[in-house]
C-alpha cells in the first residue's frame, strides 16, 4: 500500500483481462472500481498518479467523485433519462493481506484472509507494509500462463536447468508445503561459498531486513497464491509476481520489488547481485516454459507421474478442475 499513501493516489492494472483502477479515496479509504467510463466506456486513467478529489473521463469530461459517485455530466440537461445516481462507476472488491493490495471482481468472493488463512503470520516477520518499491519489470512468455505457474510450483527442475540455483540452494532441503489456497516453498541457501563472482558476492553481501532473525538469512522463501500471485520472500527484499493470460499461447507478467526504507549500500548491492542472478533464472523458465508449450502440442501425449517434489502441480490443475466444473 506504499504506492496509494494519499487520498487521491491511483493506480491502474488489470484483473485478470479487465481494467481495474485502485484508488484512496477523500476519506482516506482503499477503493476499487472498473476502470471504464459509464458513458460510453472510455479508459478513464492511466498509469499511477494523482486525481486529486474527482476522476475526469477525458473523452466528454463525465466526472466522479474517489467513492465512484457521477457528479458531473457536461449539457447533462440535454440528455434525456439522465440519471446520475444510477451511472456510478463499477466497483470491484479491494483486500489488503500484510500491506499488499488484491482486487477481485466478484463481489460475493470468498475473502481473501480465509482464503489463504495461515499465510499472513508466515509473511508479517518481513513487514511488507513497511517496504518501499525498489523496481518493476514487465514481461512476456511464449507459453499459456498456466505453464508459467506451473514451473513456479516445482523445485524439480532446479538441478537440471537452473545451474546458478544449484550453487547457491541447498536442494536436498529445498521443501513444499501445500494448503487450500497457497503453496510454501522453502529453499535453504548453502553454506559453501559459491564458485561464481557475482553469486559469490550475494552470499558474501547478504543480511536479514529488520524483522528477520540471522537464521532467515540462509533461506529463500516463495508463495503462491491461487491462482496466478507468487510473492519472492528474500533477506534483502520482497519481490511480487502476478502471471496473466494473454490470450492461450502468451502469458504476460508484471513484478515489483520492495526493499526496507533504511536499506543501506550493502543490502542495495546484495540485492542487485540477487536481480542479475534472478535475471539469468527467468531467462532459463523463460526457455523451458517454451518447450513445454510447443510439446504439450504433440498429438496423442500422454504425461508421465509426479515427483514428489511436483506436488504443488497436483494442487494447482485440481484448483482449476474444480474451477473449470
Amino acid at each position: 500500500m506504499g504506492r496509494l499513501p494519499n487520498p487521491g493516489d491511483y493506480l491502474t492494472s488489470t484483473a485478470g483481462s479487465q481494467p481495474v483502477l485502485v484508488l484512496r479515496d477523500e476519506d482516506g479509504e482503499l477503493r476499487a472500481f472498473r476502470n471504464v467510463c459509464r458513458h460510453r466506456g472510455s479508459r478513464l486513467l492511466s498509469g499511477s498518479g494523482q486525481c486529486g478529489q474527482a476522476i475526469r473521463c477525458r473523452y466528454h469530461g463525465w466526472t466522479y467523485r474517489t467513492g465512484g459517485e457521477l457528479i458531473g455530466v457536461p449539457e447533462g440537461r440535454s440528455i434525456a433519462g439522465l440519471d446520475k445516481s444510477k451511472l456510478g462507476l463499477f466497483p470491484a472488491r479491494v483486500e489488503t493481506l500484510c500491506g499488499l493490495v488484491f482486487v477481485n471482481l466478484d463481489a460475493h468472493a470468498q475473502p481473501l484472509a480465509e482464503q489463504v488463512a495461515g499465510l499472513p503470520e508466515r509473511l508479517a516477520p518481513y513487514g511488507i507494509e513497511q517496504l518501499r518499491p525498489s523496481g518493476e519489470w514487465h514481461n512476456t512468455q511464449p507459453s499459456n500462463w498456466k505453464i508459467v505457474l506451473d514451473n513456479y510450483n516445482e523445485g524439480y527442475h532446479v538441478p537440471i536447468a537452473h545451474p546458478g540455483l544449484m550453487r547457491l540452494l541447498d536442494y536436498k532441503r529445498y521443501d513444499v508445503e501445500v494448503h487450500d489456497g497457497w503453496v510454501w516453498f522453502e529453499a535453504p541457501l548453502r553454506d559453501r561459498p559459491s564458485g561464481n563472482l557475482m553469486e559469490r558476492a550475494y552470499q558474501r553481501l547478504v543480511s536479514p531486513m529488520p524483522g528477520l532473525g540471522e537464521d532467515d538469512r540462509r533461506v529463500w522463501r516463495y508463495a503462491m497464491i491461487y491462482p496466478n500471485t507468487t510473492i519472492d520472500l528474500y533477506p534483502d527484499q520482497v519481490v511480487t509476481w502476478r502471471i496473466d493470460p494473454d490470450g492461450p499461447l502468451r502469458a504476460r507478467d508484471e513484478a515489483f520489488a520492495y526493499r526496507h526504507p533504511r536499506a543501506d549500500m550493502r543490502t542495495r548491492l546484495a540485492q542487485l547481485a540477487n536481480n542479475r542472478l534472478n535475471t539469468i533464472v527467468g531467462n532459463e523458465d523463460a526457455d523451458l516454459v517454451e518447450n513445454v508449450q510447443a510439446g504439450l502440442e504433440t498429438r496423442d501425449l500422454e504425461l508421465g507421474p509426479l515427483s514428489h517434489r511436483e506436488a504443488a502441480i497436483a494442487w494447482f490443475a485440481d484448483r482449476i478442475r474444480a474451477d473449470l466444473r
